[in-house]
């Protein structure tokens, strides 16, 4: 497998909800943010791109420059009997992304990854690797409470943005065990947004969910529209300009039939509910997290194909 430096996206944001003493810190996080990654280039099973549901947290920086590095471990069978093997795939991606401020309401962010995968096959082992499709993303803050105001701080965050066909889409995979077998969806694809934070001092509870329109591309394949939700519990601790977030949660996906020349694909829809553990550290303007799910409840492409775990590690600069 390729050597290749580790770069992170996510867009996933929070509202500013630090103490009154800690808004006044010098330390760089204190003006504390989970960002919603609304990016999701995961299809058909979560497995061309970043996985919808890995945990998408920078829970530290709130206009940052970044790089993530995450892998996702699954295995396939055709299924046609009882004793068939089980092959193994391994979908890695590193995503170089950005979130900048455009009003004291409005947030863009844009990421770019970068895929290399590789898996058994009968016949021996396959790669491909490769740019994948660029996302851009907007967020509004709807609403948010003042926290001298309220026993609860409350946020409510929408937005949408664009996924581009930068990646390319192999048409002999898609017609393999696993479609998502990519590094592209060769599409244009929509995006929409929400995430609800409920927060008391330095605990919280953080709900998104997106829903990713998928179009057709120009080989006549369509990807089946993807929902993606999770729930994250943490607890923020500061002192002077040191920051630790422990988070804990689940995490799920969902994924309608893909389509080709407008005629459903058996065995292409399916969902997953993962358990997730993480954590992420700041000190001065730099900060470094990883976290890990493991698979609760799944059922994927009719059975065929398996996740076995994802984990991931990031390293982000605050600007």
């Amino acid at each position: 497998m390729k050597n290749i430096i580790i770069l992170f996206l996510v867009i996933f944001q929070m509202a500013n909800a630090a103490e009154k003493d800690s808004l006044i810190s010098v330390n760089p996080f204190s003006k504390y943010h989970l960002f919603l990654e609304e990016e999701d280039d995961c299809d058909a099973c979560g497995c061309s791109a970043s996985g919808g549901s890995m945990g998408f947290a920078s829970m530290l920086n709130s206009n940052f420059v970044g790089v993530r590095y995450f892998n996702q471990q699954y295995k396939s069978s055709d299924g046609l009997y009882s004793n068939s093997p089980w092959y193994k795939e391994n979908f890695n991606t590193v995503q170089v992304w950005a979130r900048v401020p455009v009003s004291e309401n409005i947030q863009i962010s844009a990421l770019i990854p970068y895929h290399f995968h590789d898996k058994e096959t009968s016949s021996g082992n396959k790669n491909i690797d490769g740019v994948g499709d660029v996302t851009v993303l907007a967020m509004y803050r709807l609403y948010q409470t003042h926290k001298d105001s309220t026993f609860f701080v409350h946020t409510l965050q929408m937005g949408g943005g664009i996924k581009m066909p930068t990646g390319k889409f192999n048409e002999v995979n898609s017609g393999s065990l696993n479609p998502s077998f990519q590094v592209g969806t060769g599409s244009w694809d929509y995006l929409l947004a929400t995430e609800y934070i409920l927060r008391r001092k330095q605990f919280g509870l953080n709900a998104m969910f997106n829903y990713v329109l998928k179009t057709e591309n120009q080989k006549n394949y369509r990807f089946g529209n993807q929902f993606n939700y999770a729930g994250t519990f943490f607890y923020l601790y500061e002192k002077n300009d040191f920051s630790i977030v422990p988070q804990l949660g689940l995490a799920g996906e969902v994924y309608e039939s893909n389509y080709q020349h407008s005629q459903k694909l058996k065995d292409t829809s399916g969902e997953i509910l993962f358990g997730k553990l993480g954590f992420e550290v700041g000190k001065d303007r730099f900060s470094i997290g990883a976290n890990a799910m493991l698979p609760i409840y799944q059922n994927l492409t009719g059975g065929n194909v398996e996740a076995n775990y994802r984990w991931s590690i990031n390293f982000n600069y605050s600007l």
